[in-house]
C-alpha cells in the first residue's frame, strides 16, 4: 500500500502526464504552503504556492462581496498561458499551469476528477 503523499503525487503526476494542456499542477493548502507539486523545472514551488493563496482568497472575497455563492474556481490568463485553482476539499487547493492554446473545457474537467481525488487525500 503506497503512502498518502505517494497517492497525492501520484494524481498530480497523472494529471500532467495525461492531460495535454497541463504543463504544471500542485497542492497547497489555503495557507499558501505546498504539500506536493509536479512543476516544471525552474518553477519555484513555494513562490506558486503563495501566489495561489492569494489569488484565492481574493477570489473568496470577491465572489462573497458580489453574493456570487460559493467560489469554484479562479483563472488568471496571461499572454503566455492559463493558471487555474480549485478547490481540492475544504483545506486544500488544486493549481495547474497551462499554455495560451489550452482547450478549458477538458482542463477544467481533469482538474475536477483530480481535484475529488486529492479531497480524499488531504
Amino acid at each position: 500500500m503506497t503512502s498518502r503523499p505517494d497517492q497525492i503525487q501520484e494524481i498530480l503526476r497523472l494529471l500532467v502526464n495525461s492531460s495535454p494542456d497541463v504543463e504544471g499542477a500542485a497542492i497547497v493548502t489555503m495557507d499558501g504552503l505546498p504539500l506536493a507539486s509536479a512543476l516544471p523545472a525552474g518553477v519555484d514551488e513555494d513562490r506558486v504556492s503563495a501566489m495561489a493563496a492569494a489569488a484565492l482568497s481574493m477570489g473568496e472575497r470577491t465572489v462573497a462581496e458580489l453574493k456570487r455563492g460559493n467560489l469554484e474556481q479562479v483563472y488568471v490568463k496571461g499572454a503566455g498561458g492559463y493558471t487555474i485553482l480549485m478547490q481540492a476539499g475544504p483545506d486544500a487547493v488544486l493549481e495547474t499551469i497551462s499554455g495560451p492554446a489550452a482547450r478549458l473545457g477538458l482542463l477544467f474537467l481533469d482538474m475536477k476528477r483530480a481535484a475529488q481525488e486529492l479531497s480524499r487525500l488531504v
